[in-house]
């Protein structure tokens, strides 16, 4: 009998199965890992510029909320005072490109409101919420308002 020295078709055919029936298993929790990932950022994101907000307000002469934001700049008062050095971006998106799924909603007749909301991509998320006057969302929101 002769010695062989390569592997039968059908070794391969059962080697390439294998890898694609665990590849098959592993990817898409790979992409729920990614997901869950980019939400927890969005939610820490939040929090950051809610904190910023806070700090902005007790630095005014008469307490008040910005009227706006940009993302991806620095968050100044009148007097130059920087209370946070960048706005953070979705982790989705780069800077000044659309969509944008952070939104502040400052409430004109009350200056003492505002709603902070971002976009997350897990639907499912047990924090998630409706967020009125946002753009339409393809998941749920996350949302923050003044505390």
């Amino acid at each position: 009998m002769k010695k062989r020295n390569s592997f039968t078709l059908i070794e391969l055919l059962v080697v390439i199965a294998v890898l694609a029936g665990l590849m098959a298993l592993l990817v898409p929790n790979f992409m729920q890992v990614r997901i869950k990932s980019r939400d927890m950022r969005r939610k820490n994101d939040l929090k950051g510029i809610q904190k910023a907000l806070e700090l902005y307000k007790l630095g005014q002469s008469t307490p008040i909320y910005p009227a706006s934001f940009t993302v991806c700049t620095p968050l100044v008062d009148g007097n130059s005072v920087v209370y946070m050095q960048k706005i953070p971006q979705d982790p989705s998106s780069q800077c000044n490109a659309s969509p944008v799924s952070y939104y502040y909603l400052r409430d004109v007749s009350d200056s003492g409101k505002y709603t902070l909301c971002a976009c997350l991509e897990n639907i499912n998320d047990p924090e998630g919420i409706s967020c009125a006057g946002a753009p339409a969302c393809s998941g749920t929101y996350y949302k923050l308002t003044e505390p």
